[in-house]
């Protein structure tokens, strides 16, 4: 049955991410893609799917439902390809389903499970296809591409140990984290050592190790993994790297190219970072470049990376700009904010940058071309190439999950089809730029609200970390919960103030040392600017919700900013900051040891005694990004004080509950808490949602 409100179609659809095609990778010939999809908006099995660009026909290479019962038993519905990788060729494909390791070649053939222990992670054929490596068990592993010759390369010696894992490579890497890395010619590899057992557990709300907690990450001021990278060959045993590991524990970065195996390693305090050339022979180290900041230096996903000649490709922060930079020198002009490097063939570059922080466009940089842009209209654009083929990914206030096309020089454009549903909810809304610092920002308002028909409650519904903007030039599941609030009777303010990112460097270091002061701040600029311009916003009844660092936020806006904000939802909170990762946390206010006081000014269990209004806390019990143990401590802290205040626990239940069995009940838990406290009457609201969902 078709679903008839937004919270039931979040959860059909996992937010609108179901029937899109991701991942996108392109044969070197430009002859073919290869994306994973579903077959409907509402399919969490997502299929391998390749494009042949000859024909424009598309064909399923691996389907998960039918390899898995291969017409047995029951559907394992809930069953997906989730990530893959090639060869050098893009012919011989790996992916991991199940547990198992399965391998198919892209031109012809069923797709075959090899016979490996599992469960399989990280799976990866060398460049040649003559080999695959995963790992298992915590080992390194490898295995012909036929399925024989299965042994390990590299094996824990600890309980708490793992080969081919790394923890902290997603900072650079365009794949998420990053143990194992093959050499071009398939013969050896670099991999990565995790050693797990200095990180301690964390704290429950009485503040004791958690028992059976997995040690993966350490808090701020606590020890972290200990990273240590080998290389190995298919039958030898492996050679420590070596560098200054006591001054650059963190290892954020490394690859095999053409000119060799490369690391990128960072120091405790992430203010100098090293780019490492490896000796393949006997794992010494040279310092190929080194970047310092002030504050932090920034990791931007796919840099650094060697072009064809062997030219260092980087960036560098100056004078308010985020540049991408070859062997010093900038290529990209003041203004032009570099976001992402996609895809360096050759000397031939692909990445994304934004002069409008709301927009991300996608550009290319060759040495007789020069610069250009390869997307137009607002959106957020991103892609990938192969060849002289390129594919452009586009989302925009359109359509839920964007739109693919492939593009050929003088060829006609082929659209990779889509499945995601459109979304039932219509957006209302305006966009904005605020006050002196141009904050840019997003008003809803409810469908049915006329200019003058009366005064409004409203909401502020920010994130505000560093991590995430959420004004943009996209509709996603975020605008469209904005939306949905505003429904229920608010006009919804989403802003996004200093520290986010798409500004440059210069507004990111404005929260160094204070994480939240310049934050809220800026929300409350917002707020009254927008009350300047829309006399319909009632500034008497204002509420503020938030879920992660915008859950802390909202608690601390009720607890700080009391004449401003009346009424708070706080979901999955950082209350105190030494209760979050260190890689992350230290980033911003330095090592708790060193600098104490900026921990202590941003300990909201200090504040909890100045409660005086309506506060909810929210967190899921099985959350492994924030630990429970912040929202239980504010609670016991704001109990202890003699506060009230109402805490709602969520068992079995991660970080983001948007999207799982409970959407329903948790967002009207929100909605009708906000609308009792901001006086919203009965009635003031619409249920209808305007039309059903189609694929687009």
């Amino acid at each position: 049955m078709a679903p008839t409100t937004l919270p039931e179609q979040l959860v059909r659809t996992r937010r609108f991410t179901r029937g899109v095609p991701e991942r996108f990778v392109v044969a070197p010939d430009g002859a073919t893609v290869l994306f994973l999809r579903g077959r409907t908006g509402d399919d969490p099995a997502d299929c391998l799917w390749a494009l042949d660009l000859a024909t424009g026909r598309e064909r399923i290479l691996a389907d998960p439902v039918r390899l898995l019962t291969n017409g047995r038993g029951a559907t394992p519905r809930t069953a997906a390809v989730e990530a893959y990788a090639t060869d050098r060729a893009a012919g011989v494909i790996a992916f991991a389903l199940a547990g198992g390791l399965w391998k198919v070649d892209a031109h012809q053939g069923e797709p075959r499970r090899l016979p490996v222990p599992g469960p399989v992670c990280d799976p990866r054929p060398d460049p040649t296809g003559r080999h695959l490596a995963y790992v298992s068990h915590g080992a390194l592993r490898v295995v012909r591409a036929d399925g024989s010759g299965d042994r390990a390369v590299a094996e824990p010696d600890g309980p708490g140990v793992e080969f081919g894992v790394a923890v902290h490579t997603s900072a650079t890497s365009l794949e998420g984290p990053r143990g194992h890395w093959w050499s071009p010619d398939g013969g050896r590899l670099l991999c990565a050592r995790t050693d797990f057992t200095p990180v301690r557990p964390w704290p429950t709300a009485e503040g004791t190790g958690a028992p059976g907690t997995p040690a993966r990450t350490a808090l701020a001021g606590t020890p972290n993994p200990d990273v240590t990278l080998w290389l190995t060959g298919l039958d030898s045993p492996p050679v420590p790297v070596s560098w200054d590991r006591a001054a650059f524990e963190y290892v954020v970065g490394a690859g095999w190219d053409t000119h060799g195996p490369w690391a990128v390693v960072q120091s405790r305090d992430q203010r100098t970072v090293r780019h490492l050339g490896i000796d393949p022979a006997d794992g010494r180290t040279t310092v190929l470049a080194e970047q310092h900041d002030p504050c932090w230096v920034q990791l931007v996903p796919g840099l650094p990376a060697r072009t064809g000649c062997g030219a260092l490709l980087a960036h560098r922060d100056a004078n308010g700009t985020r540049h991408l930079t070859l062997d010093g020198t900038p290529l990209t002009p003041a203004g032009l904010q570099l976001r992402v490097v996609l895809a360096v063939d050759g000397d031939d570059i692909l990445f994304t940058a934004s002069e409008d922080p709301t927009e991300t466009h996608l550009w290319s940089h060759h040495p007789k071309s020069g610069l250009r842009q390869l997307s137009s209209g607002a959106g957020v654009h991103s892609g990938t190439r192969g060849g002289d083929t390129l594919v452009r990914v586009t989302r925009d206030t359109e359509r839920a999950g964007g739109r693919a096309e492939v593009l050929r020089a003088g060829r006609p454009a082929v659209s990779v089809l889509s499945y995601a549903e459109r979304p039932v909810l219509d957006i209302h809304a305006e966009r904005l730029v605020l006050g002196p610092r141009e904050l840019r920002a997003r008003l809803h308002f409810p469908s049915w609200h006329r200019p003058g028909s009366g005064p409004l409650p409203v909401l502020v519904d920010p994130y505000g970390g560093a991590g995430l903007q959420r004004v943009t030039a996209e509709l996603d599941s975020r605008t469209l919960l904005s939306q949905w609030f505003a429904e229920r009777g608010f006009a919804v303010l989403t802003t996004d103030g200093r520290g986010t990112p798409g500004r440059g460097p210069d507004w990111e270091r404005e929260v160094y040392g204070d994480l939240f002061g310049p934050v809220l701040d800026d929300q409350v600029t917002a707020l009254h600017e927008a009350a300047r311009r829309h006399p319909d916003l009632d500034l008497g009844r204002v509420g503020i919700r938030g879920w992660s660092f915008g859950g802390a936020l909202a608690a601390l806006a009720v607890l700080r900013r009391p004449e401003v904000f009346h009424a708070a939802v706080a979901g999955a909170g950082v209350t105190d900051q030494r209760l979050y990762g260190a890689h992350w946390r230290e980033r911003f206010l330095g090592h708790p040891d060193r600098y104490p006081d900026r921990y202590q000014a941003a300990d909201l269990l200090l504040d909890a005694p100045r409660l005086t209004r309506p506060l909810l806390l929210i967190h899921g019990l099985a959350d492994d990004n924030v630990p429970p143990a912040n929202t239980l401590r504010l609670s016991e802290a704001l109990s202890a004080a003699g506060r009230p205040h109402e805490l709602l626990l969520l068992p079995g239940i991660g970080h983001q509950p948007i999207g799982t069995t409970i959407t329903q009940e948790l967002l009207n838990r929100q909605a009708a808490f906000l609308r009792r406290h901001l006086g919203v009457e009965p009635g003031g609201e619409s249920t209808h949602e305007s039309h059903g969902p189609r694929a687009s």
